[in-house]
Formats: structure tokens, C-alpha cells, sequence
């Protein structure tokens, strides 16, 4: 494999690999960024003649501070912290060379545009093969390249509702809910990265390409669980009719399980007892007279008076703060977690510190991204640059591991090649 001689994030056990990268959005763009927090050189490709917008978060909200334009969309940058970045026009026949050049020093392709794009510019699968005999592709589409969906556009809430992930989430008699914008989006791009893992590492032990195919769709199909065995089996929806909350718990059932309101504006606290100990634990935390009613004790009661149980809980919660009631239920072994908010997951709670990091931008400065939910303790991943700006890395990529000129970097910069 060759060698990643600049990449400053290069310490990881992915160090030596590198990625010429096609992906945007999240489903993609978030794979490659976890190969990059782990050494790999993933090197950005953008089309300059649209300004960049292959990937359409690219300069749009949310923004970090005062920071607006084509550099400072903060989901863009956030999905593409530790990357470099370069402009090829692929209408010019020069930038298809140097693409050409590119794929032949790369480990591996990877995009996530709608089946067949990378085809119809001419780097499909098959013509990667010819640059590259042993080069891992790796495609990652809503509805996958085969199959009688392969021609289906995508975005994450579609996906997520052929899935059937939209019609699980809703409370009963109302339109399905979803699960907001975009779970798709979050599973592809954990798959992504394992299977493009996967393909790196057969390629490392037999020196064989191949190309990984990935659906959204198929991702989404995980997150059932237990919902597509009830359903199936037992033939019964994953909204049940009639049920008032649906935090409860069916499977395993548990009472009381769910979400209340606590003291203060919009604030929240989530308990779950999952047995008749917790219970017991539970009523001599709260310390309220009816806690101690002989119809609780059971978990055969508390379900049958389950609405009834969750108001009185409710008028117990409201007296507190979410981090009061955490805190009494936790200390006796009660599961409870407060409800974070936004600013209170990313700057106050310091059990979650370690999954944001500061990473450097050229132009926004320093910046909080999210970091990835794991440790290792001998080869950890480690991100410090901000993502790329559009052809910020041009003078490295294209001069110093292609090799051209100065002088015709300038020459193509001027004729909108680059």
C-alpha cells in the first residue's frame, strides 16, 4: 500500500492507507471521517465549477459563531474533520487524468452518490479495476446498486420510511413519527466503515479488491430488533392501539418505564424499573405514602394500573429538577438518566467530554466536532484538523503525490480544471 507521508492525524493503526473520497451528506461522509480519526488518508474530491456542492451541507446552517459562506457550514464540517480536500471538474479531460493518477496510488474508492453516478462520469467499479486492479470500492446508496430499488432516489427520511423505521415511531391514532432527521444516515455511515474495514483487511492478507455494495435501507433493517420478530410471528404492529405513552416498555415488560416532566421550563427525566426489587427500592427513595400500596409491589399490578401509576409518579417529579430525581434514583440503583439538552450533552456533562473535540479550520478557527464513542487504549483515534476548505489540500495531493507542476496547478486553477 502506499504511503501517507503528510496526513498530520496519520498516527493510527490506519496509517499507510489511503482513501480518494467521493462522499457527502452524513451516510458517507461519516464513514470516512471514522477512517480518518483512525490514521487513514482520506483525501476529499469536490467539484469546483459548483462549489463544492456535490455535498449540498457544504456552507449551509448550522454555523459556529459569526462564521458564514462555503467554508463555515458546521454539519459539513463537522462530518469531514481529519480530511483533505481537492477540486477536479471531471467535465475537463485533465482533471480525469489526474483522478486516474489519484485512483492508482489509492487503497480505495468511496461514495455515496445514487446507484450508477459514478458510472455515468466514467469511474464505475469496473473502470476503477482498470486503474487499479486490487482497488476496494465501496458504494453506499439509499436503496444499494442491485435489486428491483436500485434505480430509487434517496434521502435519509425516505429511506427510513421504506424501511419501516417511520411507521414504528408515532403515538397511537396519529401520523407515524419517525425518528427524526436521520438515523439513516447515522447507521450507514457505522456500516460503511466496518465494511470498508473489512475489505482493507482482505485486501492486507490476499492483496484482492472488490467492490462493497451498501443499502440504507438494508442498515435501517437492523434497528427492528425485536419489532420484526413480534411482528412477524406474532403478527402484531409495533404501535400498539391504544397504548397512552409509548415509552413503556412491551418487551420486556417493565413498570413504570418512561419519560416525565420535571421541575422547570421543557425539562425531562427518563426511570425505568425493571423489577419488583427496583420497585421496592424506588418507593423507599420517594418516600410518598401510595408508593407503598400493596398493588405495586407486583409487577402484575403495576401494569394493570399502569396509567394510574405513571400520573402519581408524575405529580412525585414535578417537584424536582431532572438532576435532583437522577440523582436520588441512581444513588440507590435505580436506572434514571436527566434528559440532556443540546448545550448540556456537548458543554456540561463532562460524561460525555470525551465525544467532542477541537479540531483547527483554516477559516473558522477552533471548533468543537463530534468525536467517535470509543477508546482504545494502546491505538486510539485522534482528530485536530478542521475539514477541509474547497481545494485547500490542491498544492499536496495533486504537486507533491502526483507530482505536477506549480506552474500547471496555476495553469488549471485559471482554466477551472482544479
Amino acid at each position: 500500500m502506499q504511503s501517507a507521508v503528510w496526513n498530520s492525524e496519520n498516527e493510527g493503526p490506519l496509517a499507510g492507507i489511503r482513501i480518494c473520497d467521493f462522499t457527502g451528506q452524513l451516510a458517507g461522509a461519516g464513514a470516512t471521517k471514522i477512517l480518518a480519526a483512525f490514521g487513514a488518508e482520506v483525501i476529499r474530491i469536490e467539484n469546483p465549477s459548483n462549489r463544492g456542492k456535490w455535498d449540498i451541507l457544504r456552507g449551509v446552517p448550522p454555523f459556529v459563531g459569526s462564521n458564514r459562506g462555503l467554508e463555515a457550514g458546521g454539519a459539513f464540517n463537522n462530518h469531514n474533520a481529519g480530511k483533505l480536500g481537492v477540486t477536479l471538474n471531471l467535465r475537463e479531460p485533465r482533471a480525469r487524468e489526474i483522478l486516474e493518477d489519484l485512483v492508482s496510488i489509492s487503497d480505495a474508492v468511496t461514495e455515496n452518490f445514487a446507484a450508477g453516478v459514478l458510472d455515468r462520469l466514467g469511474f464505475g467499479y469496473e473502470s476503477l479495476k482498470s486503474l487499479r486492479e486490487n482497488i476496494v470500492y465501496v458504494s453506499n446508496s439509499g436503496f444499494g446498486a442491485t435489486g428491483p430499488y436500485k434505480s430509487f432516489k434517496s434521502w435519509g427520511p425516505i429511506a427510513q420510511a421504506v424501511s419501516g423505521l417511520t411507521f414504528s415511531s408515532g403515538l397511537p391514532d396519529r401520523p407515524p413519527a419517525g425518528w427524526g432527521y436521520s438515523f439513516m444516515d447515522h447507521t450507514g455511515a457505522y456500516y460503511m466503515a466496518i465494511a470498508t474495514l473489512m475489505a482493507l483487511l482482505h485486501l492486507r492478507k490476499t492483496g484482492e479488491g472488490q467492490w462493497v455494495d451498501i443499502a440504507c435501507i438494508e442498515s435501517a433493517g437492523t434497528l427492528h430488533g425485536a419489532a420484526s420478530l413480534d411482528a412477524t410471528v406474532n403478527d402484531r404492529p409495533t404501535r400498539r392501539k391504544g397504548m397512552p405513552n409509548s415509552n413503556r416498555s412491551q418487551s420486556p415488560a417493565m413498570a413504570p418505564h418512561g419519560i416525565w416532566r420535571a421541575k422547570g421550563n421543557n425539562e425531562w427525566v427518563s426511570i425505568a424499573i425493571r423489577d419488583d426489587n427496583d420497585w421496592e427500592m424506588f418507593a423507599e427513595v420517594i418516600n410518598q405514602l401510595w408508593a407503598h400500596d400493596e398493588r405495586w409491589r407486583r409487577l402484575v399490578g403495576r401494569l394493570a394500573g399502569e396509567s394510574e401509576l405513571e400520573r402519581l409518579i408524575a405529580s412525585w417529579v414535578q417537584e424536582f429538577t431532572k438532576f435532583e430525581v437522577s440523582e436520588m434514583l441512581r444513588s440507590a440503583g435505580i436506572p434514571c438518566g436527566a434528559v440532556l439538552k443540546p448545550i448540556e450533552r456537548i458543554e456540561d456533562d463532562r460524561r460525555t467530554e470525551k465525544l467532542w473535540v477541537e479540531v483547527e479550520h483554516s477559516e473558522v478557527g477552533v471548533s468543537k466536532v463530534e468525536g467517535l464513542p470509543l477508546e482504545l487504549s494502546e491505538t486510539n483515534w485522534h482528530l485536530s484538523r478542521g475539514a477541509p476548505c474547497l481545494g485547500e489540500h490542491n498544492s499536496y495531493v495533486l504537486g507533491e503525490l502526483l507530482g505536477i507542476s506549480k506552474s500547471e496547478l496555476e495553469e488549471l486553477a485559471e482554466l477551472g480544471v482544479i
